[in-house]
């Protein structure tokens, strides 16, 4: 009996990575199509649809939303989520963070966007939101970090996860230059979530500022 639950456990993880694959295809697939349709625009002579500018205008008092309010409203709409399934979820959670472990970045920053996409109210979205803050980082694409990390406490405004979002915002913001919104950032951890680690990291960072 235990071997047969066994067996029934390995199918339904590998399911679940067949589904998390093929989502992954289709996100490159759709992105394929953006730039092509791009591509056919600008050689045609035509301009691109104009976009928001992606910095923020809000100052680091509304870090948590400002930071990411053009990049934000620029993204595809997303697409309609699947009614809850919290072992289903955790399977496709798990697989995601799977890649990270694996040091494939690439692949685990399309998991975890279609994580959010397929489960956007999940319990394990927040956490999914954060991971993806951390592995555009790990990848160099500081926008989509900073995007990211201030999407946490956007979109998941109670998530535990808020107060270390913010720390990293701070300091992806340190990395592309926005020196003038670092400070900013930092006092409002250290003000919101007093006690905390993120809070006592900002405050060592703020004294060497």
């Amino acid at each position: 009996m235990q071997l047969q639950q066994m067996q029934d456990q390995i199918s339904r993880q590998q399911g679940i990575i067949e589904e998390l694959q093929n989502d992954v295809s289709r996100m490159k697939q759709e992105n394929l199509e953006r730039y092509q349709d791009l591509d056919r625009r600008l050689s045609s002579g035509a301009a691109p649809a104009a976009t928001p500018d992606n910095s923020s205008t809000g100052g680091a008092n509304n870090a948590a939303t400002g930071a990411a309010a053009g990049a934000s409203a620029a993204q595809p709409p997303a697409a309609s989520s699947e009614p809850g399934d919290p072992a289903k979820e955790k399977l496709y959670y798990d697989a995601a963070f799977d890649l990270i472990k694996q040091k494939d970045f690439d692949k685990a920053s399309q998991a975890f966007n279609a994580f959010l996409r397929k489960y956007p109210n999940s319990q394990y979205a927040g956490n999914a939101q954060y991971w993806l803050g951390e592995v555009n980082l790990a990848k160099g694409d500081l926008q989509g970090a900073s995007q990211a990390f201030a999407e946490v406490g956007q979109k998941y405004p109670k998530h535990s996860k808020v107060p270390d979002s913010l720390y990293k915002l701070a300091d992806v913001e340190r990395r592309m230059g926005h020196t003038d919104k670092v400070k900013g950032i930092l006092q409002q951890v250290i003000t919101q979530y007093p006690g905390t680690s993120a809070a006592q990291l900002a405050q060592r960072d703020l004294q060497k500022l």
